[in-house]
């Protein structure tokens, strides 16, 4: 539903070739602007042309790897600017891994939540994992319209009883991210929802 789009304009030796080269980044970088001037593009290349140029392909490759491993620091050394970032364009990278499954393992380091543990920091599938209880194999998650309403979910208190962290699950964009996202590190997420959900310890599903 975010219609945020940038624009990138592609040049070959500072002459410009096209004004919106959107085949230059994957759809789920549609916000970033920028320019790129190539000298391994001839000049007369027809805009048909530049969309099956192989350079093309190597300069997207670049630039998405790039783009990527910039975040990537960004979330490492500077996490509050990275939230800021998250804050205004997690809604594309959560896209990116529901459609891109070449980009995912990428892409899922990037994702942040709000927990059951973080307040209202936000926190990467790494921290959790980094907190799970002893005997703890599954992500637990909880999905809702908005992020006051998870919070107060009835599913949740089984699990708080146990010291169990959940995700909170309240954007728009969740329940398709979920398609794409269905374990990190080997851990499967398992939605609090599910009526056979059976929690560490139980030798029965939990009501």
């Amino acid at each position: 539903e975010r219609r945020v789009e940038g624009k990138i304009k592609l040049y070959s030796r500072k002459v410009l070739i096209q004004e919106d080269a959107k085949d230059l980044l994957p759809n789920y970088y549609r916000f970033v602007e920028g320019v790129v001037d190539s000298e391994d593009l001839p000049l007369n290349v027809s805009r048909e042309t530049v969309q099956s140029n192989p350079v093309l392909s190597r300069i997207k490759k670049t630039l998405t790897g790039r783009l990527t491993k910039e975040l990537s620091e960004l979330a490492e050394k500077a996490p509050e600017k990275y939230a800021t970032f998250w804050s205004e364009f997690g809604i594309f990278l959560k896209e990116g891994v529901a459609t891109e499954m070449a980009a995912r393992d990428e892409l899922l380091p990037l994702l942040r939540f709000h927990t059951t543990k973080s307040g209202d920091a936000l926190a990467a599938l790494a921290d959790y994992t980094g907190r799970m209880a002893e005997g703890q194999e599954e992500i637990y998650y909880v999905l809702g319209g908005d992020l006051s309403s998870v919070r107060l979910s009835p599913h949740l208190e089984a699990l708080e009883e146990r010291g169990l962290e959940v995700l909170l699950l309240a954007d728009v964009m969740d329940g398709f991210m979920l398609q794409g996202l269905r374990e990190f590190a080997g851990h499967k997420l398992r939605n609090i929802d599910e009526p056979n959900l059976k929690l560490p310890g139980e030798s029965t599903p939990a009501e």
